[in-house]
């Protein structure tokens, strides 16, 4: 009888636990914001303060901690808490349909929001965010300094530029949110960056641990840091090489579950807190291991998931928030997930090598209409550094893409650190390739960062009005240049990077031994330096 009694009380809690769902509590206040306000420092650090400062952002309730009595009383009613956001001033748990009603009747409790989106369930879609069959790593035989075999990606959205004038994203600290960094700590394609003190920490939200190195996990996120910040002498550089840090897993890689979605905001609140400029994120939601949290098309428009809520308080703090479209573009499911739903996140989309959008990046708009992607860069036959080896790898994915993007927005920030970044957004949309046209896989088209660069900087109080040219362009034997101030120093680099001749207080520079093709002519005056592509014909 005992055997039989202990069974059926068994049975019955299997019941009751499988009809929990997760669910977030929202409470009402915080009532111990006057001690942040008072005290700033003792929630962000002064690199967050100064971010707000200088964009003219002032501080609100959702900088300040969560009411600690209010968890501690929610741990009393039998839950177990172990993620919660401060952004939207809650908790998360797994509850019953009574105990949300439990909890919806606690006078602290503003209200509860379920992650469950449908009760039918449906058929689990299976897509993924993260890149699409990423070769073998293997050794390029390139000897040429710098770009070498990321040069293509690097040209496809006009960055270098930007390069040549010193912006390479010194200064700026970006966070990269994905599934783990195996051997980031040992791959000697990334110990430039810890010669030069650029990882600046990192957390494990999924483990809840320090331990983002560990080989067992996916390497998803290394190859994404590698695109941003990867080097390999003469033969690869990334698209921000001199950027700082963060390195946040969010992600499962073995399970798709909602509870990825809090990872990825608590990884984004302690990235505010660092102070970071820029988020980048090649990751995305829409169906899950469980159908009862899976999304329609209908709910991507930016603002039902918690993850896209989000990203847009992110962006209100003034960071740079860039997100991956995905990669579902020949699936049943083609649209794009969520966060990158969200109209204040910049979303990118990927294309080939001749600029045609990659068949698998996934088709916008948002639910709501707006146009997405933003733009695209490089995601087909794309670059970055193995893990374990000085060898490069090619991947393919919109994961690719956006950190390629995103080292791109962290050179801008280094050059327009004051620039609002909706000002900044709005311009890289406006000189990307289609504007003011734009596709459902591409956005306004394919980024130009140099473009935008030479574009404020024309338009900028702080800069003169005297212009330089050059002539003739194409040219066979001499480049020569017209300035209406002195020229201090004309310096020629070929389409790796590498300085081909420099000469001082001239206005000319023979190259007719150059092999034909098309070279960058930095010109310095003595008041700014302006940067000219011409072709050797």
């Amino acid at each position: 009888m005992k055997r039989t009694l202990v069974f059926c009380l068994l049975a019955g809690y299997s019941v009751s636990f499988a009809q929990t769902s997760l669910v977030f509590v929202f409470f009402k206040d915080k009532p111990n914001k006057a001690a942040f306000y008072a005290n700033p420092l003792s929630e962000l650090s002064q690199k967050s303060l100064n971010r707000r400062t200088s964009l003219g952002i002032p501080l609100n309730d959702q900088d300040a901690p969560i009411e600690q009595t209010y968890i501690n009383n929610i741990q009393s009613l039998g839950f177990t808490v172990t993620d919660y956001s401060k952004w939207l001033n809650g908790v998360a748990v797994n509850a019953t349909t009574a105990q949300i009603t439990t909890l919806q009747a606690q006078n602290y409790v503003l209200s509860v929001e379920s992650f469950a989106r449908n009760s039918s369930g449906g058929t689990k879609i299976a897509h993924s965010s993260k890149w699409e069959n990423p070769e073998n790593p293997h050794s390029k035989n390139l000897t040429t300094f710098n770009y070498g075999s990321g040069s293509a990606q690097i040209d496809q959205i006009n960055l270098r530029p930007l390069h040549l004038a010193g912006y390479t994203g010194t200064g700026v600290t970006i966070a990269v949110i994905d599934a783990g960094f195996p051997n980031v700590d040992t791959g000697s394609a990334y110990s430039r960056l810890w010669t030069n003190g650029h990882i600046k920490g990192g957390y494990d939200f999924v483990a809840k641990s320090t331990d983002i190195y560990n080989p067992s996990l996916n390497t998803h996120g290394t190859a994404v840091l590698g695109a941003i910040g990867g080097y390999i002498q003469d033969t690869f550089v990334g698209s921000a090489p001199d950027a700082d840090f963060y390195l946040y897993r969010s992600e499962n890689a073995a399970v798709e579950i909602p509870e990825e979605e809090l990872y990825w905001i608590e990884a984004a609140e302690e990235a505010d807190r660092k102070g970071v400029d820029i988020i980048t994120t090649s990751l995305g939601y829409s169906t899950f291991d469980d159908p009862k949290y899976n999304y329609t098309y209908a709910q991507m428009n930016g603002t039902t998931s918690f993850i896209a809520r989000a990203a847009e308080i992110a962006v209100n703090k003034g960071i740079f928030t860039i997100i991956a479209a995905g990669n579902s573009g020949v699936q049943p499911w083609h649209y794009i997930v969520t966060p990158a739903d969200n109209a204040k996140v910049f979303t990118i989309g990927s294309v080939d090598s001749a600029g045609t959008s990659s068949a698998f990046s996934s088709f916008g708009p948002n639910a709501a209409g707006v146009t997405k992607p933003d733009a695209a860069a490089r995601g087909t036959g794309a670059t970055s550094v193995s893990n374990t080896s000085n060898t490069t790898i090619s991947v393919n994915g919109t994961s690719i893409a956006t950190p390629i993007a995103a080292g791109g927005v962290a050179c801008l920030l280094q050059a327009f650190p004051a620039m609002n970044r909706d000002l900044m957004r709005n311009r890289l949309r406006q000189t990307a390739s289609l504007y003011p046209n734009h596709t459902d896989q591409m956005g306004f088209g394919i980024l130009n960062f140099g473009t935008l660069y030479n574009n404020v900087l024309s338009t900028s109080d702080l800069v003169k009005k005297n212009k330089v040219g050059i002539f003739p362009n194409p040219v066979k034997r001499i480049l020569n240049v017209a300035s209406e101030n002195e020229v201090l120093s004309l310096e020629v680099y070929d389409n790796l990077g590498r300085l081909i001749i420099k000469v001082s207080n001239q206005q000319s520079v023979k190259v007719e031994d150059f092999p034909k093709g098309v070279y960058y002519l930095k010109i310095q005056t003595e008041d700014k330096v302006y940067y000219e592509k011409f072709i050797k014909d």
